[in-house]
């Protein structure tokens, strides 16, 4: 049981948050802090705050559980707001989609105090954002991936890991640079390929005529072109250097099947897409990930 989590960002991955602990029964009171307002204000409207607070640094005070549920590129300038009243008691949590960077981030501001903090990212989330899709099972299932360093004290760590797995998470750990470079593959990537798709055919003349033909496939191809521009900004420029990894290999696999189709070589292409059938068949997601 917390007594206090201070929550800073009181959109959709920090307000479930939220309202997980209190459903849960593990925290006794909730001070939120947004940029907006209007969105603190709606938070606690909604029942996901409990308090509002008029700067993040208040929003920390008596905190002994702090969760930055802020875009990437803010974690260091969120952090330099709150320094002055962390102390050891605290356990410091992050949401972010990239870790390198969050990581670099809290060493540089933290500096001796950067055991507390526990960079977490969690697999979900959804299409839509703000605090009114704030959901409480949206962690529920899902998994949580902690990347601590070197100098991340082992109580906090073990604290971060119970408490996810209290609201139903599959917790694993890895290191920042490990993180970085698979989501690259797996998430950023995809995405970036989602919003060039888009931006694609909407670019052409008949773009808009294009769409209005497009079937459920095209619809789950394209669901994640969707997604918070804020928030993938940031993560696409926190990441490029794994990312651009990632697109050089998609693009020689693209000019490949580009050139077969080009010339005609049925077999090949054949192959190459009975290879990519293959592998989507018998990949196994884990349930949590789903």
């Amino acid at each position: 049981m917390f007594e206090q989590l201070g929550l800073i960002g009181c959109g959709l991955m920090g307000g479930s948050f939220a309202l997980a602990l209190k459903r849960a029964g593990l925290v006794r009171r909730v001070v939120g802090y947004s940029k907006s307002p209007s969105t603190t204000e709606r938070a606690r409207q909604l029942g996901v705050i409990d308090i509002e607070a008029p700067s993040a640094l208040l929003a920390v005070s008596g905190a002994d559980l702090v969760l930055l549920a802020v875009p990437v590129a803010a974690i260091e300038s969120t952090l330099k707001a709150i320094r002055h009243l962390i102390d050891p008691n605290m356990l410091i949590m992050d949401v972010g989609s990239s870790k390198r960077d969050v990581v670099d981030a809290a060493r540089r501001v933290l500096k001796q105090d950067v055991g507390v903090f526990v960079p977490c990212h969690p697999i979900a989330g959804r299409e839509v954002s703000g605090v009114d899709n704030a959901d409480a099972g949206l962690y529920g299932g899902r998994q949580i991936i902690l990347t601590p360093i070197d100098r991340t004290l082992t109580t906090k760590l073990d604290k971060a890991r119970a408490l996810w797995q209290a609201l139903g998470c599959e917790v694993i750990e890895m290191s920042p640079e490990a993180h970085d470079a698979a989501f690259a593959a797996v998430s950023h990537l995809p995405h970036l390929v989602a919003f060039a798709l888009m931006n694609s055919i909407t670019g052409q003349a008949d773009g808009q005529s294009y769409l209005s033909m497009a079937g459920p496939g095209f619809r789950d191809f394209s669901r994640i072109a969707a997604s918070d521009p804020q928030m993938w900004r940031d993560v696409l420029i926190a990441n490029r250097e794994e990312i651009g990894r990632q697109v050089e290999h998609f693009h020689r696999a693209l000019e490949e099947l580009q050139h077969l189709i080009a010339t005609g070589q049925t077999d090949e292409l054949e192959r190459l897409i009975n290879r990519a059938s293959h592998a989507r068949a018998n990949w196994r997601v884990s349930p949590s990930a789903r």
